[in-house]
């Protein structure tokens, strides 16, 4: 799976951005953020949920906290959105090259705005999908803003 494309997708981008941790091929899927601190023996905080929503007809990526739930209409009223709604798996595949439950932060096959829950400031170590649900990779909150190019928010 190391050899998804997907993650080498990932791998590049992560590789070009120069940042520190290395993709991990994990035995079973973790397609939430609960599977996935199981597996990593972390909080469900820590993992940065890569969430891709519909605002008005266009991607918008926000990374949370596993521990929180994105307020749509209060982050739509923030970003001046009319409406933020989840995606459907067609929408987020199209914007991501990605399937729901591997979304990474990056590798995507064109830029899409990117915000980051502040929320996950308070972990020294976040762990983000590398583009399939069985691949994560370490990073921080200042490293993932770095990488992502992302606004910080207060999701909820």
């Amino acid at each position: 799976m190391s050899n998804h494309p997907n993650v080498q997708r990932v791998a590049d981008a992560l590789q070009a951005a120069g940042a520190t941790g290395q993709i991990k091929i994990l035995d079973e899927a973790v397609p939430t953020a609960a599977a996935a601190a199981a597996e990593l023996g972390c909080e469900v905080g820590a993992i940065a949920n890569s969430l891709i929503f519909d605002g008005d007809g266009k991607p918008v990526l926000i990374l949370t906290s596993g521990a929180h739930r994105v307020d749509t209409a209060k982050v739509a009223a923030e970003l001046g959105i009319s409406k933020l709604r989840r995606a459907t798996p067609e929408f987020v595949k199209e914007h991501t090259g990605q399937s729901i439950g591997g979304v990474a932060p990056v590798g995507h096959p064109g830029p899409v705005p990117t915000y980051v829950d502040t929320a996950l400031q308070q972990y020294d170590v976040i762990w983000a999908a590398a583009g399939i649900p069985h691949s994560v990779f370490p990073t921080s909150y200042t490293e993932l803003l770095d990488l992502t190019g992302a606004t910080q928010i207060t999701v909820n």
